[in-house]
């Protein structure tokens, strides 16, 4: 076994860059192998996973793990963007083993291609709603200021069964997870919890109250709110910026509305070029392991790099890992992917003269840090039927 080649490039860096621009530390991982060590934001080494097969097997590995009970001990959580550890709140994104399987049981019925189907004319509604009440103001507007926020939130609140009339809060709540003032964060994840209690509550038809009834019966009022507010955070932080990359290919006239591809088509290479996570969440050892040839102590950070290896030059087309692989692969997937289908049905349907307001190429995009992705800085749009 061998140590793992470092790389001098950060691939944590923020940055900003044109839209077709690639981190400035991509091709560096990808050039110095399969698994390589960078320094993780929180400190100490991290191990960068840059092959799609080694990926996968990672991905199902029983001893690589996602509760935070096993990241490095000197880590601070919040440097890190960690969740609590399983033990002390029970979620998706840090439970493993069989215990994730019977909380993801108790989820993933619930988010079927065709149980999403049945929400498809409410969630094209809102896309026209939203979209036709900005072109009422028959100015260019910016889309990244407001709508591939508001959308994803109207649609999983909705989902939820979250009353319609606390949108402007689930979005002031997402807005605080962003802040560096833990008192701000701290006051976003209150308005989550009283967003979850209305869900179930005042929603007695939406998926929080069917949600309650499939968790094991062990876990708390408390905890179910926090399974709650990761099933809206994560509706909004990942599907807003794939809302702008793709609404700017859609809308780019040199593009000719992307050369007649069909929503499907644009849709699944909007999420692969542009991977909403570039990154997968943190995984750690939870022992001595080999991966690839390459020694791994216990309580390793490891990562794979999702938007790498979807873009490699001369990968073989097959499924990406947009939305992960293994057991861990996202349950939200199938509703991501119709909210962005129904925006670009509606844009095409009702605004076939819509059109971006600049060039392409003048659309920039800034890294947000650490392992979150990228988001377009603004997306001007004339919105014309």
């Amino acid at each position: 076994m061998t140590d793992a080649p470092r790389v001098s490039a950060d691939p944590f860096a923020v940055t900003v860059r044109g839209i077709g621009e690639p981190h400035p530390a991509r091709a560096a991982l990808r050039s110095a192998g399969p698994i390589v060590r960078a320094d993780a934001p929180a400190g100490g080494p991290a191990w960068i996973i840059t092959d799609d097969a080694l990926a996968r097997e990672a991905l199902v590995h029983p001893h690589i793990v996602k509760d935070p009970a096993y990241a490095p001990a000197h880590w601070d959580p919040r440097t890190a963007g960690l969740e609590p550890t399983a033990a002390a709140q029970p979620s998706l994104t840090t439970y493993d083993g069989p215990a994730h399987a019977r909380l993801r049981r108790a989820h993933a019925p619930l988010f079927t291609a065709r149980r999403m189907q049945d929400y498809a004319d409410r969630i094209t509604g809102f896309a026209r709603d939203q979209l036709t009440a900005l072109a009422a103001t028959g100015e260019t507007v910016d889309l990244m200021a407001d709508f591939t926020t508001r959308f994803p939130l109207t649609v999983v609140c909705d989902v939820l069964g979250v009353p319609l009339d606390r949108i402007d809060q689930a979005i002031a709540a997402c807005r605080g997870m962003h802040s560096a003032d833990p008192a701000e964060v701290g006051a976003a994840m209150a308005a989550f919890g009283r967003l979850a209690a209305a869900a179930l509550e005042e929603g007695r038809h939406g998926l929080a109250a069917e949600l309650r009834e499939r968790v094991p019966d062990e876990l708390t009022e408390t905890q179910l709110h926090y399974l709650l507010f990761t099933l809206i955070y994560a509706g909004q932080l990942t599907t807003d910026p794939s809302l702008g990359f793709l609404l700017a290919h859609v809308l780019d006239a040199a593009g000719a509305r992307a050369d007649g591809a069909t929503v499907e088509e644009l849709v699944r290479e909007t999420l692969r070029r542009h991977a909403p996570a570039p990154f997968s969440l943190w995984r750690f050892t939870s022992a001595d392991i080999e991966l690839g040839g390459v020694r791994l102590p216990a309580r390793s950070p490891v990562l794979v790099d999702i938007q790498g290896i979807n873009t490699q030059p001369g990968r073989a087309m097959g499924p990406d890992l947009t939305f992960g692989a293994g057991p861990h692969y996202c349950t939200g997937a199938q509703l991501a992917q119709l909210e962005l289908r129904a925006v670009v049905a509606v844009v095409r349907a009702d605004f076939p003269d819509a059109r971006l307001a600049v060039p392409l190429s003048a659309l920039r995009q800034t890294d947000l840090g650490g392992i979150q992705g990228s988001r377009l800085t603004a997306l001007p749009v004339k919105l014309r039927r």
